[in-house]
């Protein structure tokens, strides 16, 4: 005999689904209505996100001043200037080997086009030298056709190109005022906020700023394994201006995706111009192999490790970022995760009840000293 559904148990059931249904689409609707205000404000939180992440990088220097007696203001100057010239000498150090190679570089480009050209000439594609000036012929017709459209692709770039200046320019001196100011942030909003949220926000606010310092830390070392592992193997293969591609390598480490790909295209193409198709085919395979690494192992484990997060969680993060905001959603994707754990932890902590105390541990034998008592004054 199959047993009856209680009426009064399945009403029930029914109203906790249907209130708990209603309270996360409130919920749902909140978390919208923050990413519109927060896409409606992004000219203005995106140098400081920026600024934040150049801070996590400059700010044990600073500390190290301060501790030994420098002013907040003259530690921040100081290391500011340092930052800016560190990034000059990085600058400096792709440059000028590239500059001094010039000549040979454009060479190499011409006589790697011509064997290029040579090698599609050849069996298995056959392409005549007539065919290749008809693709050509296609290609400026193309050109022509769509002019209005590149006039504009180039104002949008120029856009884009002066707005990634100001966004510099805004970083850092923001970068020099967190540096200056950050240690009174805390203080100042314990005073403003009322209530327990004087306590709660200034905690989870220390919490999110060493979640983003382990972040920053995290994809800086694994940059640096990318950078080492891949020159070392532009090294072994002589393929020239080796430490400036490895420079290039670590700091493409920090754009996701784009910059991997932008710095692998690079190497690849100088192996091509400089020593060759099969020199090449094995550049192309050490950057696969590398990256594949450092997707799949590295970039997780280290920042599974430093942030408190699984692997799997790195990963699906930085997919449905990508998904979602393109190269910025990639480069936020783990941060914001991060941080998002760590106001969960903090709320699951205070909603938690209070652990039981310890068990009560037998009194010591009379042979056996309490220790704990040692330091204890005995009353007159």
């Amino acid at each position: 005999m199959s047993a009856t559904l209680n009426s009064i148990k399945t009403a029930a059931a029914l109203r906790t689904t249907a209130r708990v249904s209603v309270e996360l689409l409130l919920v749902i609707v909140a978390a919208a209505a923050a990413v519109w205000m927060l896409g409606w404000m992004w000219p203005i939180v995106w140098p400081i996100v920026v600024g934040l992440f150049l801070t996590t990088l400059t700010w044990p220097p600073a500390r190290f001043l301060r501790r030994h007696g420098w002013h907040p203001a003259l530690a921040a100057s100081v290391v500011t200037v340092l930052f800016l010239l560190f990034f000059a000498a990085i600058l400096a150090l792709i440059a000028v080997p590239v500059a001094s190679q010039s000549g040979e570089l454009t060479d190499g480009v011409v006589e790697g086009i011509q064997k290029l050209r040579e090698w599609a000439a050849g069996p298995p594609l056959n392409i005549g030298d007539d065919q290749i000036s008809g693709a050509f012929d296609s290609a400026i017709a193309r050109v022509q056709d769509s002019i209005g459209s590149m006039v504009t692709a180039v104002g949008t770039g120029l856009s884009t190109v002066l707005n990634g200046v100001v966004t510099a320019f805004l970083s850092l001196f923001l970068m020099f005022f967190f540096l200056k100011d950050g240690p009174r942030f805390l203080p100042w909003l314990t005073r403003q906020l009322p209530g327990r949220l004087a306590t709660d926000v200034p905690i989870v606010a220390s919490r999110g700023w060493e979640t983003l310092g382990a972040f920053v830390r995290s994809q800086a070392f694994v940059g640096l394994l990318d950078a080492v592992f891949i020159g070392l193997g532009l090294w072994i293969l002589g393929v020239p201006l080796a430490l400036p591609l490895a420079v290039l390598t670590f700091i493409s480490a920090f754009v996701p995706i784009v910059g991997a790909l932008f710095a692998g295209l690079v190497a690849v193409l100088i192996a091509l111009v400089y020593n060759g198709l099969t020199d090449a085919l094995i550049v192309l395979a050490i950057i696969l192999v590398v990256q594949q690494l450092e997707g799949n192992v590295f970039q997780p484990m280290i920042q599974s490790r430093g942030l408190g997060l699984h692997a799997a969680v790195v990963l699906l993060a930085v997919t449905l970022g990508g998904s979602v905001a393109g190269i910025v959603g990639s480069l936020l994707a783990v941060p914001v995760a991060a941080l998002i754990a760590v106001v969960w932890n903090y709320v699951r902590d205070q909603l938690s009840d209070p652990s039981a105390g310890p068990e009560p541990q037998a009194d010591p034998e009379p042979d056996e000293p309490d220790d704990s008592l040692a330091g204890a004054r005995v009353p007159a």
